[in-house]
């Protein structure tokens, strides 16, 4: 039995706002809920509402810059850059810039649209 997976065929979450959700593994793709592990592209002017996850979520920007509200504390990162944002915090994530914004997300556990909170 083999001791490794690899994942060459990503699970792509349906969106109606022009993001671009890959998920390598997570309970999408492979349905682990211990993590999930996601490529994404933000297209220009991007945003979503302000969410409270109760998962830990890090982010590596791979290519153009995101914004982050925290508590209400503007954050911007570039490429090569990335952040940390505990469970049970507000924050609000957008793209707010003329230029896509790629970048890896790591959700633990993992993500599902129930435990992001986001409000209306």
């Amino acid at each position: 039995m083999k001791q490794y997976f690899t994942q060459k065929n990503p699970f792509i979450v349906p969106t109606n706002d022009g993001k671009l959700i890959e998920e390598h593994f997570g309970n999408a793709s492979n349905g682990d809920s211990n993590i999930s592990i996601a490529h994404m592209i933000a297209p220009p002017q991007w945003s979503e509402p302000f969410q409270t996850p109760e998962f830990d979520e890090y982010t590596y920007i791979i290519k153009g810059k995101k914004q982050f509200i925290v508590n209400d504390e503007k954050i911007i990162l570039e490429a090569g850059q990335s952040i940390k944002i505990m469970k049970n915090t507000r924050v609000q994530y957008s793209n707010p810039f003329d230029e896509p914004c790629e970048y890896i997300a790591v959700c633990t556990p993992a993500f599902t649209i129930e435990t992001a909170n986001r409000e209306a």
